[in-house]
């Protein structure tokens, strides 16, 4: 009998009524054993070096006992771009903030304050708010942001860029404390203008034009093209201006110059006065100079409208009996004199009977 009762005693003492909490969720168990350890052992519970059980595993317990145990989560948290990791036993992202020491209240968190952490641990970033500056459009914004990006930043406060503005930083660029961001608004626009072409001038020799004259043969013209420009603008100030494509419109015209070749006639020599007996003087050595002052004024391309032209008045029938060519007032003065010889070779001084004496002065 009274082995009976010592046995009953001994399970009794053995067997103890915990409290255990695990990762905050409790539980009523039945134990046998001496310390916190056995309980653990008992329910399949095991830990690591990051865990926390209170009171420890190699603690006595006693029958009503609690035991709370907490799992260690790794975190690795990224705060405005430098990570580093953590062990925690908090089981939410804002109780593991508070535990480690993470000034996070005003930050932006890319998981949610509220969200539960597994025993595999979570790793998420920090943004914290950085002051910064922009200056655009003449003016200078000044503000906070939590976003990574200045990008990101420029969207927060509203700024509005188009992919010609230039940024600086680039607005891939990591954001950062009293960071300044410059806004250049750039515009680029085409513009058309119409230009002239200039003719270029192409002299050919003429044998029948006496040398130190010359005649245009056919009349130069400017041609016309349309140039496009690309004219950028930075600020509303313009940094270029570079044509992107020419059309011809119009192409110019040559001018051809016919030049002169032909030997004039000899310089008037001292004049030989007229002699008895119907000899002439030589056409070469009279005053032709005198005869034109006479007749035109010395001006090759007279004409009064009385059907005589040039420096001696030659009609179109005269001038063409003596291989002149075209009108009188058409042609050079040398051509006219170089005529005009050969008609007083012909007919002496008579075609021109008010100022033929001016021959012989």
């Amino acid at each position: 009998m009274t082995t009976l009762v010592a046995g009953a005693v001994g399970v009794s003492y053995y067997d103890k009524s915990v409290n255990l909490s695990v990762d905050g969720k409790a539980s009523a168990v039945h134990a046998f054993g001496t310390t916190v350890g056995d309980v653990l052992a008992k329910q399949d519970i095991k830990v690591g070096e990051h865990d926390v059980v209170v009171p420890s595993a190699g603690s006595k317990i006693e029958d009503g006992q609690k035991i709370v145990v907490r799992y260690g989560r790794k975190l690795s948290v990224t705060v405005d771009g430098k990570t580093r990791d953590y062990w925690t036993t908090a089981t939410t992202v804002a109780a593991a903030l508070q535990e480690l020491g993470i000034r996070a209240d005003s930050a932006k968190l890319s998981a949610s304050r509220s969200q539960t952490l597994g025993r595999e641990g979570l790793a998420f970033s920090v943004t914290t708010p950085k002051a910064l500056t922009v200056h655009v459009d003449g003016k200078n914004l000044t503000g906070s942001s939590t976003s990574p990006t200045v990008k990101d930043a420029l969207g927060e406060l509203k700024v509005k860029v188009d992919r010609d503005d230039r940024v600086k930083p680039a607005l891939n660029a990591p954001l950062t404390s009293g960071m300044q961001i410059a806004i250049q608004r750039v515009t680029a626009k085409t513009v058309r203008a119409t230009q002239a072409i200039s003719f270029s001038t192409v002299k050919k020799s003429d044998s029948s034009i006496y040398k130190g004259d010359s005649k245009t043969v056919t009349a130069g013209k400017a041609g016309a093209k349309v140039v496009t420009y690309r004219i950028v603008t930075v600020d509303g100030k313009t940094e270029s201006k570079r044509p992107v494509a020419t059309v011809v419109t119009a192409q110019p015209v040559t001018q051809v110059v016919a030049v002169g070749t032909k030997s004039p006639p000899a310089a008037p020599t001292t004049p030989t006065p007229p002699v008895s007996g119907g000899n002439k003087p030589s056409a070469d050595g009279l005053n032709w100079a005198a005869l034109a002052q006479c007749e035109s004024g010395g001006n090759p391309a007279t004409y009064t409208g009385n059907g005589f032209y040039g420096l001696y008045q030659f009609d179109e029938q005269t001038w063409h009996s003596v291989g002149g060519s075209g009108l009188p007032s058409d042609n050079s003065a040398g051509e006219q004199t170089y005529r005009a010889q050969i008609l007083y070779k012909q007919r002496s001084d008579s075609p021109w009977p008010v100022c033929g004496a001016k021959l012989y002065t």
